[in-house]
This record gives structure tokens, C-alpha cells and sequence, in this order.
């Protein structure tokens, strides 16, 4: 587990040359076609990294909320194009659809644009274990049980939302950083603290039964990687709040990446932090570094330096 970070970072990084690249990406809860979706976030990650395999967790669209209302800017359109063209150049992409987006559901089994459409999947990480791949919401109870309070959360989901972007407007005027009102519910209220804990072992209770190692899904919004009774259970996050993606490196490592915190991405304005890039000329270390990895040490040596006090969260990382 890591470090939550209540700063943001003041030292700059040049302009990386090329993609970050790993054997497989996870991302889920992208809510395409609604107004919370950080679309410009995820186009910034989808344009910056290189996977063999990309898989697409379930909630990649709203449907719910498009029904409701059309919402769509060119940015949606934009991370659609992306995905397209990745598969197009030759990265596996495989498409788990969830519960707002269960429309998709009907085409289970088919293939657009190169884009496989399955139920749910099987991953085989670096080290050969197997890990179940599936959106999530087939283990929440409420889901399950009462879906008409599902869609009532996702209501009052979306109003926290609405009140999160007027509240951070005025935080701006006032020089304050940017503050989730929902991210801060979510985790404060008790019954939902106890929701997302009787998620996760119920998750890694599905994949245990099937004999597999782990279990990786999305739905509830919150990234997580822990080991639940000797089963690894992943969650990768959202693209509304978090903007968390699952990444394995090459070497059979998972790790969640908070893009917006590594880029400096704050919503309302445009400036990222540049990514790190291997410095010319310098002696070859025992273990060579991933682009990553060098901008972790880089943010220690920062910190380490730096007289105001606070830990930095960018990614929380696990060893198989």
C-alpha cells in the first residue's frame, strides 16, 4: 500500500520520447457520455503508453445516463478513435462491458474494429498466474437484488459530482487545490467503507471458487491492489474521480498508475507535468529503470528536499 499525497508537485521532468510501455493495461468506469468523465485525461494516458494487451473493464460508456440525456464531446469521440486505432497497429483489446453499459452485452462472443467483446476473461500474467477479468458488478448485492437503487445512487452519484465541479470552481478563485467531495464521502461514510471491503472479499471469494489467483475488476471506483486469503485482488479504478489505470509491467509486477497526479492534471486546467525520460550519458545501473520507475526516485529526491512536509501518491505498486 502507499502513501496518500496532499501535494502537489513542484519540480518539472522533461518531455519523455517515447510511449511507456507495459505487457498489459486494465481501465474501467470511463462513463463516456456523461459530464464527469475526464476524457482529456484518459486520451492524455491512452496517447502516452504502449501495452500488448488492453483490456476495457466495463462502464467504457454510460448508458444509463445517455438515455436520459445525449452528452458527447469531440474528447469522447477522440478516446474512441484511440482504442480503435491501437487495435488497429496490433494490441489485443478485449472489451468486458458492465452495468451501464450492458447494452453491449447483446454482442458478447463478437468482434468490432478488431475489439473482442467477451463476458468476462482470463489473464495469464508474466509468471503464469491466471487472473479473472470481469467488470464487478455481478457481486454487488444491490445490483443484484435492487437494481432501481442502483440507478437511484447513480443519481445522486452524479449530483455529488455536479456540487464536486461548482465547489472546486470556487476553490480555484480562492488559490485552493483541487478537493473530491465525492471521493471524500465515499470513504468516510461507514456503510459505504463497509460496502467496498464486503465487495472485494466477495470478488476474490468468485475467483478462488474457479481456481484461479486473482481477480481483477473495476465497478466500485476505488483502485486497490491487496492479496484477500492468499487470492490477489485488483481493482484499477475510474477515469470520473481517480483517473487510475492497472498496469503489469513486463516482468510480471501490477501496479496502479493515478495519471493525473503523475502528469499534474487538475480539472479546469490544461498544463501537464512533463514525463520523465532516461537521462543521456549516465552509468548503467544494476537494474535498469523503467521511465516510471526513474520518476518515482526523481519525486523522492524532491521530497527529500523539500521543507514541506507530506508524502506523494502516484501509484500503488505489487510484486507478484
Amino acid at each position: 500500500m502507499c502513501a496518500r499525497s496532499r501535494w502537489r508537485w513542484s519540480f518539472s521532468l522533461r518531455a519523455v520520447g517515447n510511449s511507456l510501455k507495459f505487457r498489459a493495461i486494465f481501465i474501467s468506469d470511463v462513463h463516456l457520455g456523461t459530464r464527469g468523465c475526464k476524457a482529456d485525461f484518459l486520451l492524455d494516458f491512452l496517447k502516452h503508453t504502449e501495452s500488448d494487451k488492453l483490456y476495457l473493464i466495463g462502464d467504457i460508456f454510460d448508458g444509463w445516463r445517455l438515455k436520459k440525456g445525449w452528452f458527447w464531446l469531440q474528447s469522447h469521440n477522440d478516446v474512441v478513435q484511440k482504442i480503435l486505432r491501437k487495435a488497429r497497429k496490433g494490441t489485443e483489446v478485449v472489451y468486458v462491458p458492465g452495468n451501464h453499459d450492458e447494452f453491449a452485452r447483446d454482442y458478447i462472443g463478437f468482434e468490432f474494429g478488431r475489439i473482442k467483446v467477451r463476458r468476462e476473461a482470463i489473464h495469464k500474467d508474466a509468471g503464469g498466474r491466471r487472473y479473472l477479468v470481469m467488470h464487478g458488478d455481478e457481486c454487488d448485492g444491490v445490483m443484484i437484488y435492487a437494481k432501481w437503487l442502483a440507478v437511484l445512487g447513480d443519481t445522486a452519484y452524479v449530483a455529488a459530482l455536479t456540487l464536486n465541479t461548482w465547489l472546486n470552481a470556487l476553490r480555484r478563485v480562492c488559490g485552493l487545490r483541487y478537493w473530491s467531495l465525492s471521493k471524500y464521502l465515499k470513504h468516510k461514510v461507514k456503510n459505504a467503507v463497509q460496502f467496498i471491503s464486503n465487495y472485494e472479499a466477495a470478488m476474490a471469494c468468485l475467483a478462488r471458487e474457479r481456481g484461479l489467483d486473482g481477480v481483477i475488476c473495476g465497478h466500485i471506483h476505488h483502485a486497490e491492489i491487496k492479496d484477500i486469503d492468499g487470492v490477489r485482488y485488483c481493482n484499477d479504478g475510474d477515469w470520473v474521480e481517480s483517473c487510475t489505470a492497472l498496469v503489469e509491467h513486463f516482468d510480471g509486477r501490477f501496479e496502479i498508475i493515478a495519471w493525473a497526479e503523475l502528469r499534474g492534471l487538475v480539472p479546469g486546467e490544461t498544463a501537464p507535468l512533463a514525463l520523465p525520460a532516461p537521462v543521456a550519458g549516465r552509468a548503467a545501473e544494476p537494474t535498469a529503470r523503467t521511465p516510471l520507475e526513474a520518476f518515482h526516485k526523481a519525486k523522492e529526491c524532491a521530497y527529500s528536499s523539500s521543507p514541506t512536509p507530506g508524502t506523494p501518491r502516484s501509484t500503488a505498486s505489487s510484486a507478484p
